[in-house]
């Protein structure tokens, strides 16, 4: 959004660092999603049966495994309590589906065990949905009208924005505990060997990636609208 009253710097400043940022871990998890997609892994596991193993080792019952259609949609569902795996994973036997279905029957099995930053940002997802839906309005309005009025509904709209913001950094350690569960599967039983794991390691490092862009994003975002804030009640 650029300021009302001409150009704002604060978005080349804030902003524009973390859309490059973004774009290179796009890039990166896609490219080297593709990689490891190619390299068949020796013990001929597929995405669905790498998920199926981590929930069996980890005590985990009653967890559906679905096929999804779409690339890197792979995502757990704890209200159907179902792991659902994208085309490229379901029934691929590569080094990069059996990293990444590890890491969605991670997600499983934090449910499971009621893991407790999962539980935190459970309980965030509401309020971040709403701040979400409802921030940006709150800022637009402020920005058109002046005065107190301006910066109370531009006030209002950023503790709106920082609920979201609070949610993307929640998230961060569930995304983080999910790949060392699936890695720590995958290395003590031997699921995949050597470069294989290397591979499904990098695979998983790469997405975590994205979720750290994201979250520096978010932050960078809600220190703007406070910095625009500040000059707009000065």
């Amino acid at each position: 959004m650029m300021y009302f009253y001409g150009f704002d710097w604060t978005y080349i400043v804030f902003i524009v660092p973390c859309i490059i940022i973004t774009l290179i871990c796009q890039i990166n998890v896609k490219s080297t999603f593709s990689k490891y997609s190619k390299i068949r892994n020796s013990r001929n596991m597929t995405g669905a049966q790498a998920a199926e193993y981590v929930l069996r080792h980890n005590g985990v019952t009653g967890v559906r495994i679905e096929r999804v259609s779409g690339s890197l949609s792979d995502h757990f569902d704890p209200r159907t309590n179902v792991i659902r795996l994208s085309d490229s994973v379901y029934n691929n036997a590569s080094v990069a589906a059996v990293g990444v279905a590890a890491h969605e029957a991670g997600h499983a099995v934090q449910h499971a065990q009621n893991y407790l930053p999962n539980k935190i940002r459970g309980a965030i997802l509401p309020a971040a949905q709403v701040g979400s839906k409802l921030s940006w309005i709150f800022i637009i309005l402020g920005l058109c009208f002046t005065q107190r009025v301006g910066y109370t509904l531009l006030y209002i709209g950023i503790i709106l924005f920082s609920l979201s913001v609070l949610f993307t950094i929640a998230t961060l350690p569930v995304e983080f505990n999910a790949s060392k569960r699936a890695l720590e599967c995958i290395r003590s039983s031997d699921l995949l060997f050597g470069e294989e794991y290397k591979g499904a390691k990098r695979t998983l490092q790469a997405a975590a990636m994205t979720y750290v862009a994201s979250a520096l994003t978010a932050i960078m975002q809600l220190l703007r609208l406070v910095l625009i804030a500040g000059r707009r009640k000065n």
